[in-house]
């Protein structure tokens, strides 16, 4: 028997699936376009968005569980994908595309393993480990051998993505009464 077995998840919705899809493209379409606008040598826009990404997914996995943050995280990256491929530029389309459904497949994993922890430390610890893998893979694949300061951005990045991080621990728990699967 799992760690896990005695939880009983919410059956996902069509709404729920189509609003979940929606909220997960939009923030990848919109820090795939903003990562291409750097704020100085260190740091560029995608960074302060992109980090909602996980709390969607943390939010679909508490509720629903994780198969059901998997089938967000693989149909939010088919349209991630042709949408990408329309607004970004061809290499930030896959490097995008590669780090989001890595990070986001680690990140449904870690979170389900430590869901029973404390409140904080599933959403906290996912987060901290997917960002730091989406960050390596997306800034290696999208600007390594530029000219541009691509590695000071991944470790602006970094620090911002883990930084917000911590801040959406509170919609989590100001969520988390109404995202709480129910004990059988």
């Amino acid at each position: 028997m799992s760690l896990n077995a005695s939880i009983r998840f919410a059956p996902l919705t069509l709404p729920a699936l189509l609003l979940a899809v929606l909220a997960m493209g939009a923030v990848v379409l919109g820090s795939n376009v903003l990562v291409q606008y750097p704020i100085n040598d260190w740091l560029t826009w995608g960074a302060f968005s992109y980090p909602v990404a996980f709390l969607v997914s943390n939010l679909i996995n508490r509720r629903f569980g994780p198969r059901a943050a998997r089938q967000v995280a693989w149909v939010g990256f088919a349209i991630a994908v042709l949408l990408s491929i329309w607004i970004a530029t061809p290499r930030i389309a896959v490097a995008s595309c590669t780090a989001f459904i890595v990070a986001q497949l680690l990140d449904i994993t870690v979170f389900d393993r430590l869901r029973t922890g404390s409140w904080w430390r599933a959403p906290m610890v996912a987060t901290t480990c997917s960002a730091t893998v989406d960050t390596a893979i997306f800034w290696s694949i999208a600007f390594a051998g530029s000219t541009l300061p691509w590695v000071t951005w991944a470790l602006g990045d970094l620090a911002v993505k883990l930084a917000i991080g911590v801040c959406l621990l509170a919609p989590f728990r100001a969520l988390l009464w109404k995202m709480a699967p129910a004990r059988s």
